[in-house]
């Protein structure tokens, strides 16, 4: 069987993206498995609908993607905190509110403060201030859009 975790271990998120993007497009051109004549109807003449194993990884893929791309998410918030912009503009590129993205990011520092102790890694008092100077609040420090 096809999961998500498999194909996490399997693939970096380039190499799930060219997969994904390989089999979507074979989806796409391919006739539906309900077509009565795919040579008429398929836009690739030599495309054939997915089966079944594919369509399950295509799935898995679409899913390991999302994991893959939000693994590093608040660290580029950070980055983008760091380079000026606003909560509102970092709001509008994650798709969301800026209270949102800014309540995100409390949470992610909460989060690497609790991971500070034996055998793990995380930030110590000082490194928790840092991280909440630099990201502010969302209302009154906003910059000119």
């Amino acid at each position: 069987m096809i999961t998500a975790e498999d194909l996490e271990r399997q693939h970096t998120l380039l190499t799930a993206a060219a997969r994904y993007d390989a089999l979507r497009t074979r989806e796409a051109l391919a006739p539906s498995a309900e077509e009565d004549d795919f040579e008429s109807l398929s836009i690739d003449q030599g495309a054939k609908p997915l089966a079944r194993e594919e369509a399950l990884e295509l799935l898995a893929l679409g899913e390991v993607i999302a994991r893959k791309a939000s693994y590093g998410r608040q660290l580029t918030v950070r980055s983008a905190r760091r380079a000026g912009a606003s909560w509102s503009q970092i709001g509008a590129a994650l798709g969301t509110t800026k209270q949102a993205a800014w309540e995100a990011h409390q949470r992610w520092i909460d989060e690497q403060a609790r991971h500070q102790g034996a055998g793990h890694w995380g930030w110590d008092g000082d490194e928790v201030a840092a991280a909440r100077a630099l990201a502010g609040e969302p209302e009154g420090q906003e910059t000119a859009e």
